[in-house]
């Protein structure tokens, strides 16, 4: 009897070992999150908060690939998913790719940065009550300006607050570009049906459909009533551009023209401060944002909203899925994740518990003081049909550029596609 004791116990003992030691394995069990994200202007510091998270975390792995700048993130994602190779976090935009993807979304509902969000900064990803995505951050765009350049050419840039001040104001810039060493005013990099077909087309749907980018997923067809200020705001740009404006893409635009003198102004928003900055930082830090005016309807306001939003895929396993959501929370909670979302980053926070004083770059700054005053324009554009606006509307574009159809024949065909696609 006493034998069978103490083998039951010997056994007991090695059990309990065993036990123990499993479950000791597989709390240090490697974790691997891929990270598939679309914003290029980052990519480098995000890994950097990345490689930060990974040291505090020695049984996380995290791989960070960036798809965008000239290429569409939205076919790599999908080519991404059809692959099987599904990433662990990954961008999505607004409603329409919430419809598209929404038997890999995760519910964040409950999670600490939902409840962080700032009001109105979950509305595209928001479903029966639900959370399915995570802000990036706030964006800006409309016509970024050398304030150098103005100030030589005699314009007051504050001045410029309807379509009428800004023509008035571009002609000076033309007239005197040989004094100024101008290409020319403009760079419209019409190549990049991003540029065209998303970003300018919003500021003048946005008024149409109110500044609901719910009301716009879900609206059957578009009307275009502003189409014809739209027009003249395209026309404007590409009259005064350096040409071909078809074949001018991001890097033109930025890199070689607007960050080197040789234009007065490009329409783009706050992201491209990092590039002006490596390559000429004395004018990082000398430029601005006036607004893209749609003539007698919004004229002064600046085009304001969340760009993308994380996404955890909800088909991984549930420890890859904590430790996704744990590394997100990290960027934008931490002490050093607040570092680099306003100093690596230069992001405008879309969460509470950051110190707006210590928001540094003047594009941000400018952005700040719009949202401030209630000078805005709300993103709607990924409220359109899903590859609308660069397939579509930005592609008709270019073919109205290259005098390969009229206004009103890419107006009409861009109509019908809505429509189609709804």
């Amino acid at each position: 009897m006493k034998k069978i004791l103490n083998w039951s116990l010997l056994f007991a003992v090695a059990f309990l070992f065993v036990s123990c030691f499993n479950s000791k394995d597989k709390s240090d069990e490697k974790v691997t999150i891929d990270v598939f994200q679309f914003k290029v202007e980052f990519k480098d510091k995000f890994t950097e908060i990345a490689k930060e998270y990974m040291k505090e975390h020695e049984n996380v792995v995290i791989n960070v690939t960036t798809v965008g700048g000239g290429d569409d993130y939205g076919a790599a994602l999908k080519t991404k998913f059809s692959s099987g190779n599904e990433p662990a976090i990954f961008n999505v935009g607004g409603p329409q790719d919430v419809s598209d993807y929404m038997d890999k979304l995760e519910d964040l509902t409950s999670t600490e940065l939902a409840k962080l969000a700032l009001p109105k900064t979950l509305d595209g990803v928001s479903v029966n009550g639900k959370v399915f995505g995570l802000p990036f951050n706030q964006e800006g765009y409309g016509f970024v300006y050398n304030k150098v350049i103005f100030e030589k050419a005699g314009i007051n840039a504050q001045e410029i607050t309807t379509y009428e001040k800004l023509v008035e104001a571009v002609k000076i810039l033309d007239m005197k570009k040989a004094e100024l060493g101008l290409k020319s005013v403009f760079a419209l990099p019409a190549k990049e049906t991003w540029v065209t077909g998303l970003h300018l087309s919003n500021v003048f749907l946005s008024p149409e459909f109110e500044g609901d980018i719910k009301g716009t997923f879900e609206a059957k067809n578009v009307e275009f009533k502003y189409a014809n200020q739209f027009k003249d705001i395209l026309d404007l740009q590409n009259k005064y551009s350096a040409q071909p404006t078809v074949s001018l893409d991001y890097s033109q635009q930025v890199e070689k023209l607007f960050s080197t003198g040789k234009v007065a102004m490009i329409q783009q928003g706050n992201w491209i401060l990092g590039s002006v900055e490596q390559i000429d930082p004395e004018l990082a830090k000398n430029i601005g944002f006036l607004p893209i005016p749609v003539a007698g309807v919004a004229e002064g306001k600046l085009p304001v909203g969340v760009p993308m939003y994380w996404a955890v895929n909800k088909n991984k396993d549930d420890a890859v899925k904590k430790a996704a959501i744990d590394f997100l929370t990290y960027v934008y909670t931490s002490d050093k994740g607040k570092e680099y979302v306003l100093n690596e980053f230069k992001f405008i926070p879309a969460y509470n518990g950051f110190d707006e004083s210590k928001i540094s770059d003047p594009l941000a700054k400018d952005i700040y003081r719009y949202s401030k005053e209630g000078n805005t324009i709300s993103w709607i554009f990924m409220g359109y049909p899903s590859g609308w606006g660069m397939n579509v509307l930005g592609a008709e574009i270019q073919r109205y550029l290259s005098n390969e159809a009229t206004w009103d024949d890419i107006i009409k065909s861009a109509k019908e596609s809505w429509e189609q696609d709804r």
